[in-house]
């Protein structure tokens, strides 16, 4: 069996992770990995992490990786039958704040597009669905920095190649599912 890719895009409170969750709940299967990108770096954040923890179901795994996803989920055991992924608007800020500064573009672009290779390959390599999760920051005003300018680049590149090898693509807004693809 090949895997699914299930892609959630959505504004900020749009309800993108409760849908992502009722979605993977709703398939039924044996095991879930969660799989989480926050880092708790404050305590507003923590508290944040916590309620999403207490929200999930008890018998789902939880991987905390906030940058190398694919190298964590491809050595987690025994392989889940669906991994939910939230979200990868974390996980690129993450990566973008592993550089050294003064922050490089060419490096910047290079490590994300590294570590999206390796998430799809990671993807295609696997037999579960996947549920993943992301902003689209395409939708509002041009960042008036140059590092903002560049997540929001990367980012809305990354979401680019997901929707492509996506079976299925939704778009969250207040609350509503719209399907995009699949």
């Amino acid at each position: 069996m090949a895997s699914r890719l299930i892609l959630i895009l959505g504004g900020a409170r749009s309800g993108k992770s409760r849908h992502a969750q009722n979605l993977a709940e709703a398939h039924a299967v044996p095991s879930v990995l969660f799989v989480a990108t926050a880092e708790a770096g404050d305590d507003e954040m923590a508290t944040r992490i916590a309620a999403h923890r207490a929200a999930r179901p008890s018998h789902w795994h939880t991987l905390e990786e906030p940058r190398h996803l694919a190298a964590a989920i491809a050595t987690w055991q025994p392989q889940p039958d669906l991994i939910l992924v939230d979200c990868l608007t974390l996980w690129v800020s993450n990566l973008l704040l592993s550089l050294p500064e003064p922050l490089e573009p060419a490096a910047a672009e290079a490590l994300v597009q590294s570590e999206t290779n390796a998430l799809l390959k990671c993807i295609q390599a696997s037999q579960a669905t996947w549920i993943i999760v992301s902003n689209e920051v395409g939708l509002g005003l041009v960042p008036p920095y140059p590092l903002g300018r560049l997540y929001r680049d990367l980012l809305g590149s990354v979401n680019q190649r997901l929707a492509a090898a996506a079976d299925e693509v939704i778009f969250m807004v207040a609350g509503l599912p719209m399907r995009l693809k699949g």
